[in-house]
């Protein structure tokens, strides 16, 4: 029986959230951790009751790395054969908005995994990096793509073949996340602005997100049609006429996510 890695909860009406639970090895990631994540978050989106999925560790660590139990037996032909990317893959395309609340070590596929999600609230401790080449390999699951685009060419050139470490502080400096807090409030903060996003119409949230992520595949005017389109079909949702009802009548408008 594969154990269970992660602990599953609703902290507050329409939040779902993962936290990941393998403390003895400051929760690396393994191919059944990243399966069970893609499942719970796969789980959620399709919940029509959560409107903001929440990823986390512990106070110590988000998530140090990749097994490198798991990684150190395997060759081109078991990687390439085996798709060992596809659960990852799985969380990147989850419609609703993600938002990892990190604490200590992010550091590898830690990293990779916080930069998957939407946002990221971490705690003053946090530290992220991408130290693959210490083993005598390189990101794999979106490290060399995702954080140059968060930090740029110079910074993350250095995180990677330099093995320098962000802290916090640099990390929101960079763009890398949202916002720092002290360890004991990054989740309770992050919980806050989950429930807030929860509250928003849901058809909305989700083109909205699809049309940012848009932003880091296609030209600007490619961008902007696909954006145009999101916007012309939200006319013809319940929630259009709710929000825009409600504002003319100075009310709180009444979402249906529909």
């Amino acid at each position: 029986m594969t154990q269970q890695y992660i602990l599953i909860e609703t902290p507050v009406d329409g939040v779902g959230l993962i936290r990941l639970n393998r403390p003895e090895a400051l929760n690396a990631l393994n191919s059944d951790v990243i399966n069970q994540i893609s499942t719970a978050m796969e789980a959620f989106d399709a919940d029509d009751t959560i409107g903001c999925i929440i990823l986390t560790g512990s106070d110590r660590a988000f998530a140090a790395g990749a097994d490198i139990k798991e990684m150190e037996q395997r060759s081109v032909v078991g990687m390439l054969t085996g798709d060992k990317l596809t659960d990852w893959t799985r969380i990147a395309r989850i419609s609703k908005p993600v938002i990892a609340a990190v604490s200590g070590w992010a550091l590898g596929g830690g990293c990779e995994l916080a930069m998957m999600c939407d946002m990221i609230v971490a705690s003053e401790s946090a530290m992220f990096g991408q130290p693959e080449i210490n083993l005598g390999i390189m990101p794999g699951a979106g490290g060399t793509q995702r954080l140059t685009h968060a930090v740029g060419k110079a910074i993350a050139m250095e995180v990677m073949l330099g093995d320098r470490r962000l802290t916090a502080a640099e990390a929101l400096h960079y763009g890398l996340v949202n916002r720092v807090y002290p360890v004991e409030r990054y989740l309770d903060e992050a919980i806050k602005l989950a429930a807030k996003i929860a509250t928003m119409p849901g058809v909305a949230t989700r083109m909205i997100k699809a049309a940012v992520n848009k932003a880091y595949d296609l030209s600007l005017q490619q961008g902007l049609d696909y954006e145009k389109r999101n916007f012309y079909l939200l006319f013809g949702t319940e929630d259009k006429d709710e929000g825009m009802k409600a504002f003319i009548e100075k009310r709180p408008p009444q979402w249906k996510n529909r």
